[in-house]
């Protein structure tokens, strides 16, 4: 479990991150980490969504789902990936930043999800909880828990649209071919862009 400081450090750097880049072209170290759990291993995503007067839209969402990298080295990483690599939007621009959120979602590791059978897949998830993985042969997808929360889904449309995600058929999940795992993340985000930071429950 991680603290509302801990989460505002991370959101906090995770928006220092972009805003340095964008000022001088260079990737902060974090420093002044306040808490030694911080500096562990944990997989991460950072989100970035744009605020009009119309609602919310991603701005971009990338991130490790696997412990490779210290938690506050990859909250950096993803922010600066998020802003500027992922390859749905183009690069985030100066001017876009008072109209941009930012969230860090941390991960727990992932948990192979077991069933006798592939149609009883939806019963061993939870929307609400869950995020998931989907992998078959050299295609995976991601979904994270606040997605299928945000859209509505069902568990068995969560399937599917993580299927979708990794660019498989909708029905995909239903295959003995492909592998699923689950895992749940505690989020944190601005309530507004630079505003409070605050921990969001599903």
């Amino acid at each position: 479990m991680y603290s509302l400081d801990d989460g505002k450090y991370l959101v906090r750097l995770a928006r220092h991150a972009v805003e340095e880049y964008l000022a001088t072209g260079k990737k902060i170290m974090p420093i002044d980490v306040p808490d030694p759990k911080l500096l562990e291993k944990s997989g991460v995503f950072v989100t970035l969504e744009k605020v009009t007067p119309r609602g919310r839209s991603l701005r971009g969402c990338i991130g490790y789902p696997l412990p490779h990298l210290p938690l506050a080295e990859a909250t950096v990483d993803s922010a600066l990936s998020a802003a500027f690599n992922d390859p749905r939007f183009p690069p985030v621009e100066r001017k876009e930043l008072d109209t941009i959120v930012f969230e860090v979602s941390i991960l727990t590791p992932p948990v192979l999800v077991n069933a006798e059978s592939p149609k009883d897949l939806p019963s061993q998830i939870k929307v609400g909880r869950d995020g998931l993985i989907v992998e078959s042969g050299y295609y995976s997808g991601l979904l994270l828990p606040q997605v299928p929360v945000e859209y509505g889904w069902d568990e068995e449309t969560f399937l599917s649209e993580c299927c979708m995600k990794a660019g498989l058929p909708p029905d995909a999940w239903l295959s003995r071919k492909t592998t699923l795992y689950r895992f749940t993340a505690e989020i944190f985000a601005e309530s507004s862009p630079r505003g409070e930071v605050v921990q969001k429950s599903l």
